[in-house]
């Protein structure tokens, strides 16, 4: 017993120290200050809220580079709200509704700006895309929520809020006229979307069908 007593006390002695926790990280700190802030996730909401009214009228005035970054700072002030709800347990039921009724509604004004845009230029094509994309984004949501009602996850699908984000925060950064060179992606960004969020909607109903059989 002594005998291994000795090593077992030399072993402990060779084990590096574990360094003591001297207190809060610098992450921890500016997550309490940010919860004992007056901010709360329905501001957060309302910043993005303006910033996607802001790149609408960029659109109209034809900056669509302008129009592109302010489309996605206030996309993700529109992912940060949610975290933030939950982080600081400042969220409510009705901040839940306004986030999701905001989140529909930026989408559809900035769509609406471009279609304006397309209009003026008497492309019709791509005005009938921007139409198909607004409705059937506008259903992509629809159908996750009521299957969610029902009782059924319903996540399949390509077009989900994040990529039609970046396909059309890309159709915008590099819209003709943005200065970054000779590019035309916003129509091409517009077509692709129209078709992802029809393609979408159609998965998720046939998933939804299938669950309740």
């Amino acid at each position: 017993m002594p005998e291994r007593t000795r090593i077992r006390s030399s072993e402990e002695r060779r084990r590096p120290a574990r360094p003591r926790r001297a207190g809060p990280t610098t992450q921890e700190l500016m997550r309490e200050r940010l919860i004992e802030s007056r901010l709360t996730p329905n501001a957060i909401s309302l910043t993005g809220f303006a910033l996607n009214l802001a790149a609408a009228a960029l659109v109209l005035e034809r900056l669509f580079f302008l129009a592109g970054i302010a489309f996605i700072v206030g996309s993700v002030m529109d992912t940060l709200d949610g975290r933030y709800s939950r982080m600081s347990g400042k969220g409510t039921p009705f901040g839940a509704f306004l986030d999701s009724t905001l989140d529909r509604l930026e989408e559809g004004i900035v769509l609406t700006a471009v279609a304006a845009y397309f209009a003026s230029r008497g492309d019709q094509a791509a005005v009938a895309a921007v139409v198909a994309a607004v409705l059937f984004s506008l259903m992509v949501s629809y159908t996750r929520a009521r299957a969610e009602a029902l009782g059924v996850a319903c996540k399949v699908g390509l077009a989900t809020r994040p990529v039609r984000v970046v396909i059309l925060s890309a159709g915008l950064v590099f819209a003709r006229g943005a200065s970054l060179g000779h590019f035309e992606l916003l129509a091409p960004a517009v077509y692709v979307l129209a078709v992802l969020a029809v393609v979408t909607t159609v998965q998720r109903i046939v998933h939804v069908r299938g669950q309740l059989r």
